[in-house]
């Protein structure tokens, strides 16, 4: 078995463990995507060196699990410090009618993500390294997105200063984080309570290794109001 086999695999099991059900498509995109990943990330640093053997479940699966959690009623999204693609390209393929950016503000690994892009022929999404704080990139995507992804990248107060140019009146921030959230939370609240409507962290567990969320990985959901 080759390693796109495994990993295709290996995401038909997570995926019909946890009541999922992609189409073969997706999962054979999704498969082809971490094998992308391994490859680069021999020039790249992309993911952990440690990691690469738990491509599959500790970052294309998980990237989109997510997916599950929030509503479909969006229509385009912005991954704010994508890194080698994460959350962004596995969410875009599950939701292929999304329009996504994805942005980093290392040229290595955006050039990587725009490779993949290409390779795997999703037209929904574009790549661009950028600092999405500068007055250039707010200036071009203001206002434009009411759904922002991000994957413990940034404290959630600061992921919070730098989504609010760039999102609608109406919008949505998720952001996949692990460990004690309670002071990072209270902090964001504290600042941005005029701005949050309603807060809601998820548990991410799933089945079969991971029930009881013992990695304490989690899914801060954030609905805004300006």
């Amino acid at each position: 078995m080759d390693k796109q086999d495994q990993y295709l695999q290996e995401l038909t099991d997570f995926f019909r463990e946890n009541g999922c059900s992609p189409d073969e498509y997706q999962l054979e995109r999704l498969a082809n995507y971490a094998a992308l990943v391994v490859e680069k990330n021999q020039i790249v640093n992309l993911v952990s060196r440690k990691d690469v053997d738990a491509v599959v479940e500790n970052h294309v699966f998980i990237s989109a699990f997510i997916s599950r959690f929030i509503q479909e009623k969006y229509q385009k999204f912005i991954d704010i410090g994508t890194g080698g693609g994460f959350p962004g390209i596995p969410f875009a393929i599950l939701r292929p009618f999304m329009k996504g950016v994805l942005v980093d503000s290392t040229q290595k690994k955006i050039n990587a993500v725009n490779e993949f892009i290409n390779k795997l022929k999703l037209s929904n999404i574009k790549a661009e390294s950028q600092r999405v704080e500068d007055p250039g990139f707010i200036e071009k995507y203001r206002s434009e997105f009411d759904l922002v992804l991000s994957r413990a990248t940034v404290p959630l107060v600061m992921l919070l200063r730098y989504a609010l140019p760039l999102i609608k009146d109406r919008s949505c921030i998720a952001t996949i984080k692990g460990g004690d959230l309670q002071e990072e939370i209270k902090q964001a609240e504290l600042k941005y309570r005029h701005y949050i409507k309603k807060l809601t962290v998820f548990e991410l567990n799933y089945k079969p290794t991971n029930t009881r969320n013992e990695k304490e990985k989690k899914l801060i959901i954030l609905e805004i109001l300006k």
